[in-house]
């Protein structure tokens, strides 16, 4: 199917049961913390960013890749699919398999810790993410460096994700990717051979970090904008073809392999408003994909992104709080009379 042709978003990797558990503080080793409240929810990329957008009420086709156990939280997957009118024919069912699972510890004031077991997730290999058929024009892949059958070398590609996102857009799709943040060196042997089969790379400042070998903050923690958009040039300039965007809690930046870049402040509420930040970098993906498939500039597809990410911080769950492009657009035309 030509690409001009194409319309709407498959978002295919992590789908995922979360039970986010609430903390005053995160304990020393060895010793003992209350847990003041419990929500149970679904969680991973695939799943928050397709609520997200589904949420928006757009019109936008959507639909769904990747893994799940033969199990209650499979199921729950599914109906979730079912209920917000996301397309899951490619949503593969394993027998014997759990659907993947993460206990989230997070503390007053939004920090979180994460507990994650892989489950069905590190099943989802190169056969299956080219065996996804479907009309829509962008391919957006994660999370990197936690799916373990595309994070395994490959002898041609450097990573079997590499040889996944090479084989897609030869396929006519337009290919996205997002990492997830975790401690230690593997960024750079999964991530990189992977950006030059990337169209649309979205990731926040400590993958940024982590890929380049870099540091995109000051000794008193302040992020520093201009380095931050020399990190989004290198990438880039690393084989990245069409857009790289790199969030943070402070604001955003897009860079365009054409040579425009811009940076934009976030829409951040007051520290104590905050519920939980959990979901909030995939609300701010769910936005930028939307922004990108829609034309947006990149100012306009900064903010617009910031904003989706910004209703999520009022929610305890990953996607309770996604607003309607309604909502989005009304905010943030309220934000331009101020």
């Amino acid at each position: 199917m030509a690409e001009n042709n194409r319309k709407g978003i498959i978002s295919a990797g992590n789908w995922v049961a979360d039970t986010v558990k609430f903390i005053d503080a995160f304990p020393q080793k060895g010793n003992l913390t209350t847990i003041t409240g419990v929500e149970v929810g679904l969680g991973g990329l695939a799943h928050n960013v397709l609520v997200d957008l589904a949420s928006m009420h757009s019109g936008l086709p959507l639909y769904a890749g990747g893994c799940i156990g033969a199990d209650d939280n499979g199921r729950l997957c599914m109906e979730a699919c079912d209920r917000f009118g996301i397309d899951r024919t490619n949503l593969h069912v394993l027998e014997g398999e759990s659907t993947a699972y993460t206990d989230v510890m997070t503390e007053r004031g939004g920090a979180r810790t994460f507990f994650h077991y892989r489950g069905a997730n590190a099943h989802l290999d190169v056969e299956k993410v080219l065996a996804c058929q479907s009309p829509a024009r962008i391919f957006h892949l994660g999370y990197l460096l936690l799916l373990d059958s595309l994070d395994q070398a490959d002898p041609e590609y450097g990573v079997a994700a590499a040889r996944a996102l090479d084989g897609l857009q030869k396929m006519g799709y337009e290919t996205s990717v997002d990492v997830v943040s975790e401690e230690g060196d593997r960024y750079r042997q999964v991530v990189l051979p992977c950006l030059k089969y990337t169209d649309y790379l979205i990731i926040n400042e400590v993958e940024a970090e982590n890929s380049l070998n870099c540091q995109l903050r000051a000794s008193d923690g302040s992020i520093r904008f201009s380095d931050v958009e020399a990190a989004a040039r290198r990438l880039l300039d690393l084989g990245v073809h069409k857009l790289v965007v790199i969030h943070f809690p402070e604001g955003g930046v897009a860079a365009a392999k054409d040579g425009r870049c811009c940076s934009a402040p976030s829409f951040s509420p007051a520290r104590e408003e905050i519920l939980s930040t959990v979901g909030a970098g995939d609300a701010f993906c769910a936005g930028a994909l939307y922004a990108i498939h829609e034309g947006f500039s990149l100012e306009d597809l900064l903010d617009f992104a910031s904003a989706s990410a910004r209703f999520n911080l009022f929610n305890p769950t990953s996607t309770g709080g996604a607003p309607t492009l309604e909502a989005i657009q009304a905010f943030l035309q309220s934000r331009k009379q101020q």
